[in-house]
């Protein structure tokens, strides 16, 4: 056997050693070669002083002539849990995919705990747990024995991947099936498995995308109630189409429409400003063009719209500027006009109205 041989044998052993070491150790090996001095410096410094744990700056991710996303920014601070809301294809699978590191952008910038998702990508991804909307599972395998499988890929060791899975088991409610195949279990239980696989390394951010898809209402109200109790210790990014689950579960909401952001504020706020707080419905027995006129006289009323009942009744629904109460004048309208008032009542808002008022195509 020739040096040169020899050398080149000794390279592929010496290989073959760093990667038989734990993944974080390789990993830390490595990063001097491939990094910049002021890269290192970022990953030294940023982790340590930053309190936002998701920064996303003009995000943008072109196919051919279509933007998916365009020109998305917002942050999300440490313990908060968000809702990503949007109707079907408005982007929120595209902008996930890009914080997670599963696709690259087109342009803009994306951090996570400090950490660049391009340029950092590796470091960025030790800090995220992240549930698919369909989550990818070895039906082969059984419970425990997928979960430790993925702890071990996620670089820990045998020490912790024991302790890990044994925590995320109990937090996830899986002892009743850990020995069971996954192929067995409910579509229930499947979720929970996906969850647990995002918790398995204890993860600092979890991005869960539809985390309740196809689950019945009991299994929804389990699911949320895990959520809650995760985000005691983790933030947590929730894309889904539930929106009374949002309104229950998270601190603040980001909707998003045709690759924009329409609206981040919490759930709460938005309800206040959007003009489905300002809209009144009152049943009356009145000729509807005399009654609808002499509404729609009355200060403050943008509009107002008929709805045609039983036995002469009619249904009058009537929108006001923000922040005004009419239901007073609509009432003594009714009783100088000597028309017969049997309901009057100021419609309180909810997030569907919200989410229906921002993506509306009309």
């Amino acid at each position: 056997m020739s040096s040169c041989e020899l050398i080149e044998e000794n390279g592929a052993n010496l290989q073959i050693y760093r990667l038989a070491r734990p993944a974080s150790a390789f990993i830390k090996w490595r990063a001097p070669a491939r990094q910049s001095r002021k890269s290192r410096i970022e990953e030294t410094f940023s982790p340590k002083i930053v309190r936002i744990m998701i920064e996303v700056h003009q995000l943008t991710k072109r196919y051919a002539r279509h933007d998916a996303v365009r020109d998305v920014s917002f942050s999300v601070a440490r313990g908060e849990i968000v809702g990503f809301l949007g109707p079907n294809g408005a982007g929120k699978t595209t902008t996930l995919r890009m914080l997670t590191g599963y696709l690259p952008p087109t342009s803009g910038t994306a951090r996570i705990a400090g950490f660049d998702i391009f340029r950092q990508s590796i470091e960025a991804r030790r800090k995220i747990g992240y549930m698919p909307e369909n989550v990818p599972l070895y039906e082969d395998m059984r419970v425990r024995e997928y979960l430790k499988f993925r702890a071990q890929l996620k670089g820990l060791d045998r020490g912790n991947t024991r302790r890990r899975v044994g925590d995320v088991i109990d937090t996830c409610g899986l002892d009743s099936v850990r020995r069971k195949m996954i192929k067995t279990l409910s579509k229930g239980f499947r979720q929970r498995v996906g969850l647990a696989d995002a918790l398995v390394h204890d993860p600092e951010l979890l991005i869960l995308d539809e985390p309740t898809n196809g689950l019945d209402p009991n299994q929804i109200r389990q699911i949320r109630e895990l959520i809650r109790r995760l985000g005691q210790s983790h933030t947590v990014l929730i894309s889904t189409h539930i929106l009374h689950e949002v309104e229950m579960t998270c601190n603040r909401v980001i909707i998003i429409d045709n690759g924009k952001i329409k609206a981040t504020d919490t759930p709460a706020n938005l309800t206040q400003q959007m003009r489905a707080a300002g809209r009144i419905q009152v049943e009356i027995q009145a000729d509807p063009e005399v009654a609808g006129g002499a509404i729609h006289r009355l200060d403050h009323v943008k509009k107002v719209t008929h709805e045609s009942l039983e036995d002469g009744w009619s249904r009058f629904t009537v929108w006001v500027d923000s922040g005004v109460d009419p239901r007073e004048s609509i009432s003594r309208l009714a009783i100088q006009y000597g028309w017969p008032l049997r309901s009057l009542f100021q419609h309180v808002s909810t997030l569907e109205d919200v989410f229906v008022e921002l993506t509306r195509k009309d």
